[in-house]
Order: structure tokens, then C-alpha cells, then sequence
């Protein structure tokens, strides 16, 4: 079987990709994610096929997996934080609101066309007050998290509910699509 590399440094992507069982190598692809795409599901496709790709660069021969995760509120997207400020924005715009997360795959692999495909998970937002977001905001640092949303922590208080198709999609690796997918380039999670 060929080797399988994951093209992230998240280390939730690495954690849920561990639950298949399978051996596998991460690796950190280094790309420009400011693209000019205006379409949601296109940008978190091409931005998992060009990690992936990247990956590929290094592992020329290996099974390569991207993963990209946006947040959006109506047509504006919900970048990273990256500091408390523009997290407590983010999140006094989403309370009350519906938000939709975007999460796109692909699979790189070797004599093939890449797979691609992505999940849209949507998420209802409670009316937060400020000692929710304050609390919160303290307690996680979800700065490095689209929308400000850590969804494996007590982010999970701040929200009425979550549908999707793909309950990991939401941490940024929808497992039943990545299963799926493998199948497709022959690599069995369960044998069979």
C-alpha cells in the first residue's frame, strides 16, 4: 500500500484522521490561502487540492490528503482571529446568527486526477452575551480557528445546533468523505 500523507500541521486534523487506524505521515504544506475565488465550496476545494499537491512535491509517490475549513456569515467569510479583538467581533456578529462551514477535501495521488470534494455544516449561533463570549474567549483562545469557533471545546455551549452530512466536518476533517474517498484510489480503512 502506498503511504499515506496528511497535508496539514493542525493537530485536530491529526487526531481524527488517527481514528481510521491507518499509518500515516503529516506534513505541513506551506501555501498562499488568499485566493481571488468567490464561491465557498470552489475555495476550500482548490485550497485542499493545492495542500495536497504541495504535499505531493515531497512524496511524489504517496496517497496525499488536503483539508480547508471556512466560516461564513451570509456572503463574508470568517477568517482566523488571530488575537482576542477580532475574535470577541467575530463573535458578537454571529450570535443569534446562522453560520455555514465550509469544509473541503482532496486526495492526491499517483497517475490519477485528484478527488475533491466538501462538506457544508451549518451551525445556529445562541444570542451570546458578553460573559459567554468573555469566558470563552479566556478559557480556549480559539484564535486560530475560523470564525473563532473551536467546536471540540466548550464552543459547543455557544450553539443551538449543528447539521451535517459529516459530523467531523466541523473540526476540518469530515471523515465519512475522507473514507469514502480513499476507497476510490484503493486504499481500504477496514480491508474488504
Amino acid at each position: 500500500m502506498a503511504a499515506i500523507i496528511l497535508a496539514s500541521s493542525s493537530i485536530y486534523r491529526k487526531e481524527l484522521f488517527s481514528r481510521l487506524g491507518l499509518d500515516f505521515t503529516c506534513f505541513s504544506p506551506d501555501i498562499n490561502e488568499n485566493l481571488d475565488i468567490t464561491d465557498h465550496s470552489c475555495l476550500t476545494e482548490t485550497l485542499a487540492i493545492q495542500k495536497a499537491q504541495k504535499a505531493q512535491e515531497s512524496y511524489p509517490d504517496a496517497v496525499c490528503i488536503g483539508s480547508d475549513t471556512i466560516a461564513t456569515l451570509g456572503q463574508s467569510r470568517l477568517g482566523k482571529p488571530l488575537n482576542y479583538e477580532v475574535a470577541l467581533a467575530q463573535l458578537q456578529e454571529m450570535s443569534g446568527q446562522e453560520i455555514l462551514f465550509y469544509t473541503g477535501i482532496a486526495i492526491v495521488s499517483p497517475d490519477r486526477s485528484p478527488l475533491k470534494a466538501h462538506v457544508i455544516t451549518t451551525v445556529q449561533f445562541k444570542k451570546l452575551t458578553q460573559e459567554m463570549i468573555h469566558t470563552y474567549l479566556k478559557k480556549e483562545a480559539p484564535y486560530k480557528s475560523c470564525g473563532s469557533f473551536k467546536s471540540e471545546t466548550s464552543a459547543v455551549a455557544l450553539i443551538n445546533c449543528c447539521q451535517s452530512s459529516d459530523p467531523t466536518a466541523i473540526v476540518g476533517l469530515p471523515l465519512i468523505t475522507v473514507s469514502q474517498m480513499l476507497s476510490d484510489v484503493g486504499v481500504s480503512v477496514l480491508g474488504g
